[in-house]
């Protein structure tokens, strides 16, 4: 069992994956907010544009 953990500690392919899922989760947080912020400028803009046309 420790000779199993040890090749998969060592092992760059996990590495790998370990720095695709520290990235995808950068992403993913830039993304959230990103989308957060457009969002509510976008909601603002919306209820000025529907205000001044009533």
């Amino acid at each position: 069992m420790s000779d199993l953990l040890r090749q998969i500690w060592t092992e760059e392919a996990a590495q790998d994956i370990a720095e695709y899922a520290v990235m995808l989760a950068v992403i993913l947080v830039l993304v959230v907010g990103t989308l957060r912020l457009i969002g509510s400028n976008a909601n603002t803009v919306f209820s000025a544009t529907a205000s001044s046309i009533q």
